[in-house]
């Protein structure tokens, strides 16, 4: 019988305490799935196929250096072990080349992490029949991804981790015969047939407005209801070292005015970093333990990501960020709209559904610019009227998330990451829609 992920981790973890005696010290990360992968193009599969891999980075401290090296695992205990055993040789020629690391810490303590997320996956089988049922007969393009993901940290000062997390994602979109297409996201790791039935429903909904005449409209302030998943854009971007203790200290940061309080946002704005239940592991890749923080708390700004360089480097104490600092398991606060009351209360305005090409206009001062693209619909009257030529807009969060913000969400959407770059992720973001006063489109 083969060796589970776990056995194999625990396998190289234990050659390794015997090969590396004190002074020198190693960490182990591990990372790896097994994930299946069906895609589609006019509701039909095209493609389908399993990808089962695993990689880890092996890290050798001694005399204030370190070096890394990643490997990749055979599933075969005899090359896992000389590959290993390669590695640490490879390190310890190259550490005595290397200078002394100023901003080198390390985590001596012997914490023990275990949480095995198993929830059963939903059957391809199944899932196929209900998407032929729902969108056999439309232009449906999409990837449907689901399996375990694994995660492990080890260090020779008795740290040990593991993390399992079995989740699905399936990224779609419809298509008008017009070209124009509605984007959509169904992901978790519980598949409900009819929550997913309602999200593909809206979706088919939707594309009908689509094939109305597009209303082009001039540039300025519109009122505008941004989706969860449009919300999660701009969310995405204040992760580039928005909440980073780094770029903070460097001034380097977009919400650098927030955390000097020079600036707030509005009280309806409140953002976590939910470890605890996400799919993310509660440790870090630099092994420390993660715990959930309050980013910002009503409008103002409290907890930072501070990761071990930065605590050494800054004077911080580090609180399980990873080394890029960005949140890997963000929450935002609901608020009291109703998903029934979104188009009554929003009057006349934008329904947007999604952003696209997002990028700073003025770092400093949090403003983004970045295009209208699936499904942005002009609403009067509480009634959906046509859909919106893509438009460019440009604003800030301070205006967004602060000044214009009116309302969000009860109900809030669980987005996990679609990136498989490698391979795929554990990052996640939950979110409302919000409702704001006030949109600037420049063209």
């Amino acid at each position: 019988m083969a060796a589970t992920p776990l056995q194999s981790f625990q396998h190289l973890v234990a050659s390794l305490r015997d090969a590396v005696p004190a002074p020198e010290h190693f960490t182990l990360s591990y990372s790896g799935e097994h994930s299946q992968f069906i895609r589609f193009n006019h509701a039909k599969v095209r493609q389908a196929g399993e990808v089962q891999q695993a990689s880890c980075v092996l890290k050798l401290i001694a005399d204030g250096r370190q070096a890394e090296l990643q490997f990749t695992l055979g599933n075969d205990a005899e090359v896992d072990q000389l590959r290993l055993q390669q590695a640490l040789e490879q390190l310890r020629q190259t550490l005595p080349l290397l200078e002394p690391d100023p901003y080198l810490q390390l985590n001596d303590s012997a914490w023990q992490s275990h949480s095995v997320q198993d929830q059963p996956l939903p059957d391809s089988a199944e899932v196929l029949a209900q998407i032929e049922q729902g969108a056999g007969d439309l232009d449906l393009v999409g990837i449907y991804a689901a399996g375990p993901i694994c995660r492990g940290f080890a260090s020779s000062f008795g740290a040990f981790g593991w993390h399992q997390a079995n989740s699905f994602n399936f990224d779609w979109s419809l298509f008008h015969s017009n070209g124009e297409a509605v984007k959509a996201n169904y992901a978790g790791q519980t598949w409900d047939h009819e929550a997913f039935a309602v999200r593909l429903q809206q979706t088919r909904e939707q594309l009908d407005y689509l094939g109305r005449p597009l209303k082009k409209l001039a540039p300025g302030q519109y009122r505008a209801y941004l989706a969860p998943a449009a919300l999660d854009e701009v969310m995405g971007m204040l992760c580039w070292g928005g909440f980073s203790a780094q770029a903070i200290a460097t001034k380097n940061s977009p919400l650098q005015r927030l955390y000097s309080a020079d600036a707030s946002l509005s009280p309806l704005t409140s953002i976590a970093e939910q470890v605890s239940g996400s799919l993310s592991p509660s440790f870090s890749d630099e092994g420390l333990l993660r715990s959930d923080l309050r980013l910002i708390d009503k409008g103002q700004a409290l907890d930072r990501l501070i990761c071990a360089r930065s605590a050494a480097e800054f004077e911080l104490a580090a609180n399980g960020a990873d080394s890029h600092e960005a949140p890997c398991a963000l929450s935002m606060a609901p608020g009291d709209l109703e998903h029934s009351e979104i188009l009554t209360r929003l009057g006349t305005g934008l329904y947007i559904s999604n952003l696209w090409y997002l990028n700073y206009s003025d770092l400093p001062a949090a403003r983004m610019t970045g295009l209208t693209r699936f499904a942005t619909f002009w609403v009067e009257n509480g009634e959906i009227q046509a859909p919106v030529s893509t438009m460019r807009f440009d604003d800030s969060v301070y205006s967004l998330l602060g000044s214009q913000l009116e309302a969000l969400t009860t109900d809030r959407e669980l987005i996990l990451s679609t990136s498989t770059y490698g391979q795929r992720q554990t990052s996640s973001s939950h979110l409302p829609g919000a409702l704001v006063k006030r949109l600037t489109l420049t063209l």
